[in-house]
């Protein structure tokens, strides 16, 4: 079952900026309507993006930090599915993925979007990616949005 929706999507206006999305292409279909929703939320707000594919969710803050470096992207968004399976693994790749894209995000003040997916089931997940009902991709692209007009506002280096 799928979270209730929020009755509106915000929108942000981030016209010129440039953003970096990094996907772990694990489930293809998954993946696919993960990106899709982050690109229609870049394209909506007149963002351009540039996209790379790494092998799994762990990979992607190496990546978001390797080619962020020097100011060339206005953020990033992370997208990827990790699903539970019989062992321990679930929790290691969730937990440790999301805490480095947090450190990231806080330690080099960088507007980072975080759409992996951390599910039960791939049906959970399709739902969740699904742009037309969970849209988590989209999601993930309009936080880092957001953070990066809450930079933009208030003067943050």
């Amino acid at each position: 079952m799928v979270e209730p929706r929020r009755t509106s999507t915000p929108t942000y206006s981030a016209p010129g900026a440039r953003f970096l999305i990094v996907e772990a292409r694990y489930y293809d279909g998954i993946g696919d309507h993960l990106l899709n929703g982050a690109k229609r939320a870049f394209e909506l707000a007149g963002s351009t993006f540039d996209v790379v594919t790494v092998p799994g969710a762990l990979e992607i803050p190496a990546a978001v930090r390797m080619l962020t470096r020097g100011g060339r992207y206005a953020g990033a968004v992370a997208l990827g599915c990790v699903i539970r399976g019989e062992t321990y693994h679930f929790e290691i790749v969730a937990g440790e993925s999301s805490r480095a894209l947090m450190d990231l995000s806080v330690a080099y003040e960088l507007p980072v979007g975080n759409g992996i997916l951390t599910v039960e089931t791939e049906e959970q997940a399709e739902v969740r990616a699904d742009p037309a009902q969970g849209d988590k991709g989209g999601d993930a692209a309009r936080a880092a949005l957001a953070l990066f007009a809450l930079k933009q506002q208030y003067g943050a280096r």
